[in-house]
């Protein structure tokens, strides 16, 4: 059992078959920065409290550096005996700095330092998501600003429901983002607590000191419970929430974006950038980045049950159940920090199209919610008001026309005496959008506030 760090125990080999299904080097060496720049605290953590010399720890700190710039370059040797990223490291120590690099463990076990590790990567992830989805927002911003002046069919259950200006639909992606954003912040803070000196699960009667082991590694404040925070992996299914609700939103995007570039609706046009052709029809713009966003979020959803159902029924303190965590993890970052950032392209260099929406904007009778608000401030109580403009959409089918106001004067009188002439004042999407007043609504001004308000929040 030479070279195993726990071999003291052992007598006879491990099986090769054991070895190739209990490593995770094939995927941890990801975590190598962060499994070093722990190590290095650590060693000046051991220094600080004197189980270090000042030169022992100037010793392991600029032979750590070594290492990481060796597997920077990709000089590195991997091999599955040495299982992880972990001991891969203090292998490699060892043979640099011999008995030196055996101390480097003192008053520390796998089981924190993983947890510790994977704490500074999965940190430094929300980080570049949080930038990400940033630049996201800001794409969405630029789109209100140069769509101002164009008025779109609002939809519910699919269905033309009342018309609202492009910036307002625009905007409603930035504040979900925002969303987004705050509980990437909500994981990140509550993932800053520093599982190191947790050792196996019960602490370590070694005198460390584990707040200077934090502030070396910016970490807020530490673990009250050893035994929790070895087994605790909150802070990864809490982030891959956090992803998993931002992949959703750009799913219900995707979807909406890929049904506007058909030639039914025609509302968008998508650059050539992110479309593909046809092997068989030369005729095909395919929206296939927008379609791989939406199939992406399954992936997504997927690591986030993985990690769920990953930590039911562990006991406390560590499994080795929990080597599994950061398949899922890893991979939910990548898809997120992928889809986002190819987003942000899309929306850069997509345009609606106003002279195909304005053909059909006055279909679906979009301005028959404001002509019963109109009957409402006439005193009209809403259950009666609601029952006569549905008569009037049903006598507009029954004659075939498209619009409330192509109703004579006399049949709008008709079917309310509270329907005279100021009413023409309201029919129309235009008009209908002018009509609008409570705050956050789609009225121009209501929008206009809100779009100014995020160019100067988000530095446009």
């Amino acid at each position: 059992m030479a070279g195993k760090p726990w071999g003291g125990r052992f007598e006879g080999g491990t099986d090769r078959r054991v070895e190739a299904f209990t490593e995770s080097i094939s995927f941890d060496r990801r975590l190598f920065r962060h499994d070093v720049r722990g190590s290095q605290a650590h060693a000046r953590m051991l220094a600080k409290v004197g189980l270090l010399t000042e030169a022992e720890r100037d010793a392991i700190v600029a032979g750590l550096s070594e290492i990481e710039a060796q597997i920077e370059a990709g000089d590195f040797p991997f091999v599955l005996e040495r299982e992880d990223v972990h001991m891969h490291i203090e292998a490699a120590l060892t043979e640099k700095l011999g008995d030196l690099g055996r101390k480097l463990h003192t008053g520390r076990s796998r089981n924190d330092q993983v947890a510790t590790d994977v704490k500074l990567w999965t940190r430094d992830a929300l980080d570049r998501v949080d930038r990400n989805v940033l630049e996201l927002q800001r794409a969405f911003v630029r789109a209100a600003d140069r769509h101002q002046g164009v008025i779109l069919p609002g939809y519910t259950h699919l269905q033309r429901a009342q018309p609202i200006l492009a910036p307002h639909y625009f905007l409603a992606f930035v504040e979900k983002l925002e969303r987004d954003r705050g509980r990437l912040l909500d994981a990140r803070k509550r993932l800053n607590v520093l599982p190191l000196g947790a050792a196996a699960l019960a602490g370590t009667s070694i005198p460390i000191d584990r707040e200077f082991t934090a502030r070396e590694l910016g970490f807020e404040g530490i673990a009250a419970n050893s035994l929790d925070v070895s087994s605790d992996r909150d802070f990864a299914i809490e982030s891959v929430f956090a992803l998993t609700l931002i992949a959703e939103h750009l799913s219900g995007w995707a979807e909406e974006w890929v049904l506007w570039s058909t030639q039914e609706f025609g509302f968008l046009a998508l650059p050539d950038a992110i479309c593909t052709g046809s092997s068989i029809m030369p005729q095909k713009k395919n929206p296939d980045v927008l379609e791989l966003i939406r199939g992406r979020t399954a992936r997504v959803v997927g690591a986030l049950t993985t990690l769920l159902v990953l930590v039911k029924g562990l006991p406390l303190a560590y499994n080795r159940d929990l080597q599994e965590d950061k398949l899922p993890l890893f991979d939910a970052f990548d898809t997120v920090e992928s889809c986002v950032d190819l987003a942000a392209v899309v929306v850069d260099g997509a345009n609606l199209r106003p002279d195909r929406i304005n053909e059909r904007l006055d279909e679906g009778y979009l301005d028959a919610t404001t002509l019963m608000e109109h009957l409402i401030l006439q005193g009209v109580p809403q259950r009666a008001a609601h029952e006569v403009i549905g008569r009037l959409v049903g006598l507009c089918e029954r004659k075939g026309l498209k619009r409330l106001a192509d109703l004579s004067d006399a049949e709008l009188s008709e079917a309310s005496p509270k329907l005279g002439p100021d009413a023409r004042g309201i029919l129309g999407v235009e008009r209908a959008v002018q009509a609008f007043k409570s705050h956050g609504s789609t009225a121009p001004g209501e929008v206009a506030k809100q779009l100014e308000r995020w160019k100067h929040k988000l530095e446009l």
